[in-house]
């Protein structure tokens, strides 16, 4: 990355400036803007998230809002309402409070002396769902948002739950939110006050998990903000952007499809990071696209910002399986409007292990007969390799080489290619299948197999077979009906090579990423009448965007910070062959950093454990563990909190515990154990 401290303005920051809330909370600000606008205001950009400003996000905020800023924008960053240096407590995400805020937040910005009035919204993850839910309340001052790593579906397409069916992710992310909301304010920043406020967090912040597990349908509870629900509520223009590699790869595809309004989607290789950070690379110059972007939409100027294809998208060639990529290959291409007139939808039945496809001729006649079911039982070892469900890329996560999960799957590879295949979309398996339980789930994934047999996971999706119809009402499944299910997979840009294969496996457990159903499962799929449907878009189709439509990514110079100590990454696959016990294991240590001009210390450590024994599938767990500790002089805190995940049958158990410290006396803690019923899971 380039840093760059020549920008058009010079600017001034403003640490902590208090907004008031109209039920009497105080919520903390940092503010950048041109020193120039206490006499010329500027259109202000909000990102506002409960991650800490002063400290954890200190130095990707010195990035990004200082380089904004300086092309003539007042940038400001709020910690939400319970976290960091702000008033109150963060019970859960999304909240109706938590919007209401915004809303209050972007017209006392517009209401401010340096501000002209006009205001925009940016961010990632929850800065992202933060901006999209608050345009959608439709702020009379908001004028256009930019947006990264989101979804519009907080039920169908989050890290809760997909096709109906638990994702790991859900202990996970709230582990970590059990942890952020449970951090003390600064007393730099909020005085004596300090510890009545953590008491008042520790007193009533609950796992999140508990809420959680209490809505495993589509319900009211999801239903709010959920965009999806309405995209014509979304007034304003949008920049959207995501990375193949990261779990909301889907949505920005979806608005480009559903918002009536001026929009533009962004979809490169990364991970869970903005795309001026992006890894796996290229990272690219986002940010002067997100200049852009505000120049034309909060001052007007005619800039061409909408000019060009709607959708660029990074077009991924094969690589070998690999837990980390620093680049992954592949090309720019563009699509005029989503869904795109270039991309075709082609089937492929399923037939005797083969994916069928134009070269092989005609399949045969369609058979109703129980006679080409094919069966697969599949052991909890089937997803050890799967990844994590939004990678971060640190520590390394990505899934590894499919060969083994293929052994517990039923697998249709496809002939050799002799033309390159490329797709752009999200693939469909639509199966006709029996089972041999009431509940049921089947995990679909494609792979590009190399000459050599290794096997690229390209993309995967889960289905919760009870939640078949899609309307969010599970139904049990008969044992021995034949049903008809469609399983969606991903989105993605894939190339597949000339010479390479394209594989489908289909499995009945993907531990731990998504948690099993409660009981083993066999699975008949009728494969003559089953298919894969692949998005195609053809290769001589052109790409219509030069070879490098992207600047050099820029930002500002970051925040001075010291390493006091090393970080520490680990992601570890465990067999027991004695008691066969399996379990993964990862460690995200950020080690201990100072920012050194406030002169505080801060650690954040996050450990993970998912394990199962045998094919016990009542054995599976969870646990997400975290410590933050923050140090300066005379003030040493920290944060311990753990959630465990277990179940039965029928029910699940939640066990968490927390922990609070002022140096090495404990002084606050609090024990939880809870059971609530598995809901058709």
């Amino acid at each position: 990355m380039r840093f760059v401290s020549n920008l058009p303005h010079a600017t001034k920051e403003e640490e902590h400036v208090v907004v008031p809330m109209s039920d009497g909370t105080r919520l903390s600000a940092r503010v950048w803007r041109p020193v120039s606008s206490d006499e010329e205001p500027v259109p202000a950009v909000l990102e506002y998230i409960p991650y800490r400003k002063r400290d954890l996000t200190a130095v990707r905020d010195s990035i990004h809002h200082p380089y904004i800023a300086g092309h003539g924008y007042a940038c400001v960053r709020v910690d939400l309402r319970g976290t960091g240096d702000s008033e109150g407590v963060l019970a859960d995400e999304y909240l109706e409070q938590e919007q209401a805020d915004a809303e209050e937040v972007l017209a006392w910005l517009a209401e401010q002396p340096w501000c002209d009035g006009s205001t925009g919204m940016m961010g990632i993850s929850w800065g992202a769902f933060a901006a999209l839910q608050t345009a959608a309340r439709q702020p009379p001052s908001l004028r256009a948002v930019v947006i990264a790593s989101f979804t519009d579906d907080r039920y169908a397409d989050d890290m809760h739950y997909m096709g109906g069916a638990m994702l790991s992710d859900n202990l996970a992310e709230a582990g970590t939110m059990f942890a952020y909301a449970t951090c003390p304010p600064d007393p730099a920043v909020v005085g004596d006050r300090w510890r009545d406020m953590w008491h008042e967090r520790m007193e009533h912040t609950r796992p999140w998990v508990l809420e959680w597990l209490r809505h495993q349908r589509r319900d009211d509870y999801w239903r709010h903000a959920s965009v999806c629900e309405d995209y014509t509520a979304v007034r304003c223009p949008v920049l959207a952007s995501s990375g193949w590699a990261d779990g909301y790869s889907n949505a920005v595809t979806r608005l480009l499809g559903n918002l009536e309004v001026p929009r533009k989607g962004l979809i490169g290789p990364w991970s869970h990071k903005f795309p001026h950070l992006g890894e796996p690379g290229p990272a690219i110059g986002y940010l002067q696209e997100v200049v852009r972007w505000w120049d034309h939409w909060l001052k007007g100027v005619d800039n061409g910002v909408m000019d060009g294809p709607m959708l660029q998208t990074w077009m991924q060639d094969s690589v070998p399986p690999s837990t980390s990529y620093e680049e992954r290959p592949g090309r720019w291409v563009g699509e005029p409007e989503w869904p795109s007139p270039h991309i075709r939808a082609v089937a492929h039945p399923l037939l005797r292990h083969r994916i069928v496809t134009p070269q092989d001729g005609a399949a045969g006649p369609a058979g109703d007969d129980a006679g080409d079911a094919m069966t697969v039982q599949s052991p909890l070892s089937v997803g050890q390799f799967a990844g994590k469900w939004a990678s971060y890329n640190a520590p390394p996560d990505l899934p590894y080489d499919q060969r083994e999960e293929d052994g517990g799957s039923l697998v249709f590879d496809s002939a050799v290619l002799s033309e390159p295949v490329e797709i752009l979309g999200s693939p469909t398996v639509e199966l006709d299948l029996t089972v041999s339980e009431p509940v049921a789930t089947v995990a679909a994934r494609l792979s590009d197999v190399a000459p050599d047999g290794r096997a690229t996971r390209v993309t995967y999706g889960v289905l919760n077979l009870t939640h078949r119809d899609g309307t969010g009402e599970p139904e049990p499944l008969e044992p021995g009906r034949r049903y008809r299910a469609t399983v969606q997979l991903n989105g993605v840009a894939q190339v597949f090579p000339r010479g390479h294969r394209i594989r489908l496996s289909l499995s009945t457990s993907y531990w731990p990423l998504a948690w099993p159903p409660p009981r083993p499962v066999q699975l008949s799929v009728h494969e003559r009448s089953s298919t894969l449907t692949l998005p195609v878009r053809p290769a001589d189709e052109p790409d219509e965007l030069p070879q490098r439509p992207f600047g050099e990514p820029e930002g500002a110079p970051p925040l001075a910070s010291t390493r006091l100590s090393p970080p520490e990454q680990r992601w570890e696959v465990k067999r027991d062959l004695i008691g066969y016990e399996s379990a993964l294991e990862i460690v995200k240590d950020r080690g201990t950093v100072r920012i050194d001009d406030i002169g505080l210390d801060v650690g954040c450590r996050a450990y993970e454990r998912y394990t199962a024994t045998a094919d016990d599938f009542t054995s599976v767990g969870g646990e997400s563990a975290w410590t933050m500790r923050f140090r300066r002089d005379d003030w040493d805190v920290r944060v311990e909190t753990r959630t465990a995940l277990r179940c039965s049958e029928s029910e699940f158990f939640v066990d968490a515990t927390l922990d609070g410290y002022e140096g090495e006396r404990r002084v606050f803690s609090r024990t939880w154990n809870e059971t609530l019923p598995r809901d058709w899971l």
